[in-house]
């Protein structure tokens, strides 16, 4: 089977840093990847690579055997690669329901100065949308009024609605309470397996990586690790010493 993402000898680095040093990595279609890791591991900069946002200095980025190295995110936005960011992307001044109509309209450039958004977009498709993130009750709240587990929930729901292969969510949880990060990250894997949608999230919070995630890959200065089932790669001494701080 061939892999749905995959890098070959990714290498980058930010002057004396080395921040993705020779990566060969492979993604399958169905798989649920958590990416661990310190701050400054390399993460980040390895999800900007695959995304189109940095470039390397050398290697490649394949998404279905197609490379997508030098090509800009919304290019690879459109081949089926979609992104939601640790801070929400969001057009703060316009409801629930518009973003996600914006993001569906952009998905067949149908956005225009001459016709009315609601003319250009699928209605039911933006209710099925909002339905599946559970944003029913919020869909005439501006955005911006939304608290941070809302606002990470609409920033997924305008990815889905660019009908993303493969989604990498950067920090899904960060910055959500405590007593919702379970319920938000429930909602958003029963949303992209309804969709079948392979998933890849960065994440800090080991209780959501072992419950969500069926594959980790840890990262320590800018190579990764460890990569295998969760239980095997968090009960890692080196993982446990130098990512997870010595916590068991």
């Amino acid at each position: 089977m061939s892999a749905l993402l995959k890098t070959e000898s990714l290498y980058l680095a930010f002057g004396g840093v080395v921040a993705a040093d020779h990566i060969d990595f492979e993604l399958f279609e169905g798989e649920r990847l958590a990416v661990i890791g310190q701050n400054g591991a390399g993460k980040t900069t390895f999800v900007n690579i695959c995304t189109g946002y940095l470039k390397p200095i050398s290697g490649r980025v394949y998404f279905e055997q197609k490379d997508i190295t030098k090509l800009p995110p919304r290019r690879i936005v459109r081949l089926g690669l979609g992104r939601s960011f640790q801070l929400p992307q969001l057009f703060t001044e316009h409801t629930v329901r518009s973003c996600v109509e914006i993001a569906t309209a952009r998905l067949n450039d149908d956005l225009s100065w001459f016709r009315s958004l609601k003319d250009t977009v699928n209605t039911t498709k933006v209710d099925e949308i909002i339905e599946l993130v559970g944003l029913d009750a919020e869909q005439h709240i501006v955005s911006a009024d939304l608290p941070e587990g809302k606002r990470k929930l609409l920033d997924v729901a305008m990815a889905l609605a660019l009908e993303p292969k493969l989604l990498i969510m950067d920090e899904p949880t960060s910055g959500v309470a405590s007593e919702d990060k379970h319920p938000l990250m429930r909602t958003i894997m029963e949303a992209l397996e309804e969709r079948q949608v392979t998933s890849w999230f960065v994440e800090h919070d080991v209780d959501i990586v072992s419950t969500y995630a069926t594959r980790v890959a840890a990262w320590i200065s800018g190579a990764i690790a460890a990569d295998g089932p969760p239980d095997e790669v968090l009960s890692n001494p080196q993982i446990i010493n130098e990512v997870l701080g010595g916590d068991t």
